[in-house]
Order: structure tokens, then sequence, then C-alpha cells
């Protein structure tokens, strides 16, 4: 009954259920990309490149079909998520740096005044006086 309860303070920890949680939204995500990938960015692709379509790219290999069409899709389809993944850590980089630096900010000590112009130039003149 141990190995359960420490089963169960495992899957209930927090950094566990934040990574559920971004495995089942990378999921959505991933589709969403897919979605982007095979529907709108390779059919442009395709036109410009003169009606290619890169779902039917294949070789044959004595009986095997190679579909390196579908790899390039897959890849477009990388190249796209590692992109969106780059930009979210990089925003997310940024506003922690930009959180630490107010921190830095507020928690500076104030430099001691030194004296103003004005008792510069008393102390001046009474030293003057003095001699």
């Amino acid at each position: 009954m141990k190995i359960f309860k420490e089963f169960k303070d495992f899957a209930m920890r927090g950094n566990v259920m934040d990574m559920a949680v971004g495995v089942i939204i990378g999921g959505a995500f991933g589709k969403i990309v897919t979605s982007l990938v095979d529907d709108i960015i390779m059919p442009i692709i395709g036109s410009i490149t003169g009606g290619i379509d890169f779902t039917s790219l294949s070789a044959k290999v004595g009986e095997a079909s190679i579909n390196y069409g579908i790899f390039i899709q897959n890849i477009v389809d990388f190249l796209i998520v590692a992109f969106c993944i780059f930009m979210m850590v990089k925003a997310i980089n940024a506003a922690s740096l930009k959180l630490k630096d107010e921190e830095v900010v507020e928690e500076a000590p104030e430099e001691p005044a030194g004296p103003t112009q004005e008792e510069l130039l008393t102390e001046i003149r009474d030293l003057l006086k003095d001699k």
C-alpha cells in the first residue's frame, strides 16, 4: 500500500500536473499546426513549385514505397512548432528578466546624499574666512 501512496504523492505534485496540462495543450496545438501545414502552407508551396502535391511524392524501392513527401510535410510541421515554442520561451524569458530587473531596481539601496552645492560653497567661504 505504501507504493500507492508514493505514486499518489508523485502524481499530485504541481510539476507533474503542469506537465500533463502542457502535453494536452501541446497535442491540440500540434493538430492546429498540422492543419495549417497540410491545408494552407503546403498547397501554397505546391502552387509556387508548379502544382506539386507533396503528400503524393514517393519513390518505389522494390515493393516498398518511400513517402518522402509526407516526410517533407512533417519537417515543415516541426519547424513551425519549434519556432512557436522558441518565440514563447523567448517571450517568457524576457518577461521574467523584466521582473527581475524591476526587483533589483526596487531593492537597490539609496546612495548617501552628498553635500549640496550650497553647502560646499558655504564650507569654502568659511575656510577662506578663517585664513
